[in-house]
């Protein structure tokens, strides 16, 4: 028997074995660990996986590793990051087998409850209006919609024992596909005055009465399009922006969240359609994001899309024995939600307020000088005065061409206004936005003293206790290259530090002067001296560009400026995003070479591509 990390070698070891082999790859699916830990019929490790935003570099080998949607995508500051849905994680961790020191298994602590949760039991005081149950003469047909594991099949169950309950005909017909891997769900609830008056169990073209989306990706689906019908169909569907599979397979790949609202509102009508992001404010009222199909049914019934009474559909949850009160109070809140929307907002707000990465800079100006104070803590101020060296000198040549077009906004997006004439609205200069921040992410390469200090930043222990509480004892999973061992193949091998590294992460954030000096041994490597070499390589290649600048050829200087965001990660994940970027870098050199002979400074660019 061999753990499954051995699965590459044993597939070697049998292709050397003449005639047939079989190989029996036999694990218990991870969605169905979650859902037998709920019962109590399966060990639950007292062990969480938690990443610290500020050291991950978005590459995405995480999701590569353990191919699962519990790793979502946060927008910072400073790019991309990740981090881990704590109540969709099946404690799998296969994801800590990314190569990546962001990565931090928690021993001990218990997810912090929600804001809301000290005040959720008092939900069934609040009053309500009284909702007047949807009218049918023959049958009424509610399309429930979401992804696996998330208790979408649940929702049918609990509506059809609902309906039983008040004697009513009743049909679930559940498709689930490939739902333990995150697949799209959907549940086929049909009701009657008697069981005599249905005759199928699915709901047919543009015959839904109303869709209950607990996912919005499935909800803009085809398949559930085509079963709503203009002047028909009512729609309640939560917009939180889950990630799907496509994301483990494409570190960029992004939320399209306006074109499947407008594809919603298309096909049922913009007046039937009601967007709420039930997952953020379930998570904000109960501390469990799984809450939030419940939420949504109890948003849904208030809004007069069930045909069985709130009696019946408590005494349902009662008779399932999973979560009771949990699940009660989040029936409760979502009520409420379609009652007064702005209260619920006000509880499930999270005590503390957006961390400091996450908030994002409303002008270049401050963009700059939020990377000009990073730099300095980073190294010191002659390290930053580099950096704003050449940004002032783009913003100088930019400057000369004018302005750019400010970009289209997104629906709902709010248009930043202009502080003063030299501040600029994120977007009015383009090309120094983006020399701004990517020669700012070459500079604060995360090497040992880097990874230290952000380590030993406030906002690490911050973060932590924002989502733990008790006393958790930490587990650093990294690969320092002057102690790690190797894989055959070369790959250096993670290992697990214990809290006796923090100290030691102390003392090397306090060297970090040494770095790039002649006592810096960890500078001495190829990827330390490869990253150093980025810096100067891209100073060269910047100032190059801003001698044959023009305005036509504004767009195609933003793309070479912003060819690192393609540089990811660290070790051999770092090497194979370099190889790619170094390639594109190439094919945009020879575009902006290919119409004007290079003159004055220009010609470095020839040798800049060969660099």
């Amino acid at each position: 028997v061999h753990y499954r990390s051995e699965l590459d070698t044993v597939q070697r070891q049998l292709r050397e074995e003449e005639g047939v082999t079989v190989l029996i790859y036999d694990q218990t699916c991870a969605a169905e660990k979650r859902r037998r830990r709920k019962r109590g019929a399966f060990p639950d490790p007292d062990r969480r996986a938690f990443i610290n935003e500020a050291v991950c570099e978005g590459c995405g080998d995480c999701g590569v590793q353990s191919n699962c949607v519990s790793i979502e995508p946060v927008e910072t500051e400073f790019g991309r990051k990740r981090a881990i849905n704590q109540s969709s994680c099946n404690k799998d961790f296969s994801c800590v087998n990314g190569f990546c020191p962001s990565f931090v298994t928690v021993e001990g602590g218990r997810v912090r409850r929600g804001k809301g949760a000290e005040v959720a039991q008092d939900a069934a005081a609040i009053g309500l209006p009284d909702v007047a149950l949807p009218a049918f003469d023959d049958a009424y047909s509610l399309l429930v919609t979401g992804i696996g594991g998330t208790g979408v099949v649940t929702i049918g169950q609990i509506l059809g024992m609902a309906a039983h309950l008040e004697g009513k005909g009743v049909t679930v017909l559940d498709m689930a596909g490939l739902a333990q891997k995150n697949g799209a769900v959907m549940s086929f609830v049909r009701f009657a005055r008697s069981p005599e008056r249905l005759f199928a169990p699915r709901i047919g073209t543009a015959s839904a009465d109303a869709v209950l989306g607990c996912g919005i990706v499935v909800t803009a689906g085809k398949d559930a399009l085509a079963r709503m019908a203009p002047g028909r169909t009512r729609v309640v569907a939560n917009v939180a922006s889950t990630p799907t599979a496509d994301f483990t397979r494409n570190a960029d790949w992004k939320f399209p969240l306006g074109s499947m609202e407008g594809a919603i509102a298309a096909a049922a009508g913009l007046e039937a359609a009601s967007f709420v992001d039930a997952t953020r404010l379930a998570n904000g009222l109960m501390g469990d994001a799984i809450a939030a199909n419940m939420f949504m049914l109890g948003y849904a019934f208030q809004k007069g899309l069930i045909p069985v009474s709130a009696r019946s559909i408590d005494r349902a949850i009662e008779l399932n024995e999973v979560a009771v009160e949990s699940n009660r109070r989040a029936f409760l809140w979502g009520r409420r939600a379609a009652a007064d929307l702005a209260q619920v907002e006000a509880v499930a707000a999270p005590p503390a307020s957006l961390p400091v990465n996450r908030k994002r800079s409303e002008s270049l100006d401050e963009l700059i000088a939020r990377r000009v104070d990073f730099l300095t803590d980073y190294q010191d101020e002659a390290w930053a005065r580099r950096y704003l060296a050449l940004v002032e000198k783009v913003r100088h040549a930019e400057r000369a061409l004018g302005a750019a077009p400010l970009p289209a906004s997104e629906p709902g997006e709010v248009r930043r206004e202009l502080r003063g004439e030299t501040a600029g609205t994120i977007g009015q200069w383009p090309l120094t936005e983006a020399v701004a921040s990517y020669f700012f992410k070459l500079m604060s390469y995360k090497d040992e003293y880097e990874v230290a200090r952000l380590y030993t930043r406030p906002e690490f222990s911050a973060r932590l206790r924002e989502q733990f509480e008790g006393e958790p004892r930490l587990q650093f999973h990294l690969a320092p290259p002057l102690l790690a061992k190797r894989k055959p193949n070369g790959e250096l091998i993670k290992q697990v530090y214990g809290p006796w590294v923090l100290p030691v992460f102390r003392v090397l954030a306090r060297l970090r002067r040494l770095r790039g000096t002649a006592l810096d041994v960890f500078g001495r490597t190829a990827e330390r001296r490869g990253e150093r070499a980025l810096i100067d390589e891209y100073e060269r290649t910047i100032g190059a560009l801003l001698d044959r600048l023009t305005p036509e050829r504004r767009a195609l200087a933003i793309e070479l400026a912003s060819v690192p965001e393609q540089i990811r990660g660290f070790g051999h994940v770092k090497e194979r995003h370099l190889a790619a970027a170094r390639a594109l870098r190439e094919q945009l050199l020879a575009r902006y070479q290919a119409d004007v002979p290079p003159v004055g400074r220009s010609a470095e660019l020839a040798g800049a591509v060969g660099d």
